[in-house]
């Protein structure tokens, strides 16, 4: 059972929707920003529509596997991880772009929503606020690198993952979290690098 559901929330990670709805609107996302065929790329190629469809497409193909588990009780615990893991690997490896994918973070924010209901999304999207205005005012309102939103992306991972187990949470979710941070560091291991080459080099001066 659960390699069935693992298989199938992979499948489902895997579908490449905000790299298609590039396509329709004439735009390879691998041609556009840093070749992420995920939302933000559709966003800025194609426009706000676009990316509000992209957004919304890849949370509901993490939050829909994980919610029809919840729903039927065919998993529970620690069997929910594999088939949550592999939904947010599809995307990151997806077969319909030859094993390549995106950075995973609406997936992401999908799959806690569909294992937590909400609650966990819910928090996470308040930790990554809370370090995006942090930054501003450390950096005095000027915008963030792309290094460093993804230093808080996967920083405010394992953030969430503190907080679900001072918070009392299962121990298959606060697993989870730990998986979840180390795809995202994976996921953003370019963004990480240049982020501690800049702290480095900042330090050096």
């Amino acid at each position: 059972m659960i390699i069935v559901w693992t298989v199938l929330s992979f499948l489902c990670g895997s579908l490449m929707f905000s790299y298609w709805l590039g396509l329709l609107a004439n735009h390879n996302l691998r041609d556009v920003g840093d070749g992420n065929p995920g939302a933000i790329n559709l966003w800025q190629a194609a426009g706000y529509s676009y990316g509000l469809a992209g957004i919304a497409l890849d949370f509901a193909k993490g939050w829909a596997p994980l919610f029809a588990l919840a729903a039927t009780g065919a998993l529970d615990g620690y069997g929910l991880v594999p088939p949550a893991a592999a939904a947010i690997l599809g995307h990151m490896f997806s077969p319909f772009l030859r094993g390549r994918g995106g950075k995973a973070i609406a997936v992401t924010f999908g799959v806690w929503s569909g294992l937590t209901g909400f609650a966990a999304s819910l928090a996470y999207a308040v930790i990554l606020a809370a370090l995006l205005a942090g930054s501003r005012l450390f950096t005095r309102g000027k915008p963030t690198s792309s290094a460093a939103d993804g230093f808080q992306v996967v920083a405010g991972m394992l953030l969430l993952t503190g907080y679900l187990a001072v918070a009392g949470y299962p121990g298959a979710t606060v697993l989870f979290g730990l998986v979840s941070f180390g795809l995202l560091a994976y996921a953003h291991r370019r963004e990480l690098r240049r982020f501690f080459a800049q702290v480095q080099d900042s330090r050096g001066r």
